[in-house]
């Protein structure tokens, strides 16, 4: 597990108004991303984490040829 170095500076704590609007503005981002992409982004993901032969969990079964 990494942790943060004590270099690098913790984010602000931002209470309040502006703490509602910087929260809403990221929620727009998000819900602004089309399902076509979200759906060709978690393919390439799937696909890339199958490749991975370290991966943890149950591995995929593999059919022999004929």
């Amino acid at each position: 597990m990494k942790t943060k170095s004590a270099t690098q500076p913790l984010p602000e704590c931002i209470e309040g108004p502006e703490a509602y609007r910087r929260f809403d503005e990221v929620v727009r981002q998000i819900l602004s991303v089309p399902h076509s992409t979200l759906v060709r982004r978690e393919r390439a993901y799937k696909k890339k984490s199958l490749a991975n032969p370290n991966r943890r969990g149950p591995k995929p079964k593999v059919k022999p040829s004929a």
